[in-house]
């Protein structure tokens, strides 16, 4: 089993191969320019890799690059054979990374967050306390309440 090092490393290898090959060796009109490379994780035993990608575009777009990827999947694969010089050249798989989704529904929920602290700031600026100002006791108000 290979040390977690050697995975990262490559990892980054196939991530940097697989782009460049996207942007320059495959003729897909279905990859083009609308596919990244967002991030590569290889298993321990260097047999198989994910490879995480994200499309700018809609639904269509993203199954029309699914399917280019998998088309193209041959061919990135001796891409990485070449460039790797290992012993096994890892299998390649194709995940739609998440992370754009993640990203939206957060900015939603910050949206929301800062609609709801207008609202408690707008409220809060016509309030007045509801007792004095300085709810706290001198030593001054002390004495005099003892002499009483």
């Amino acid at each position: 089993m290979a040390d977690n090092a050697r995975a990262k490393k490559l990892a980054d290898l196939i991530r940097e191969v697989v782009a460049q090959k996207l942007q320059r060796g495959i003729k897909d009109p279905r990859l083009g320019t609308h596919v990244t490379i967002t991030d590569t994780r290889v298993t321990g035993d260097l047999r198989e890799a994910t490879v995480f990608y994200t499309v700018y575009g809609d639904d269509e777009d993203r199954k029309a690059a699914a399917a280019g990827l998998e088309s193209a999947k041959g061919v990135l694969r001796s891409a990485v054979g070449a460039a790797a010089g290992t012993k096994f050249t890892p299998t390649l798989s194709f995940v739609a990374d998440a992370l754009p989704e993640t990203a939206r529904t957060i900015e939603e929920l910050l949206d929301q967050a800062r609609a709801s602290d207008a609202k408690v700031r707008e409220a809060a600026s016509g309030a007045a306390y509801a007792g004095e100002t300085d709810p706290y006791r001198k030593p001054d108000d002390d004495e005099d309440a003892a002499a009483e």
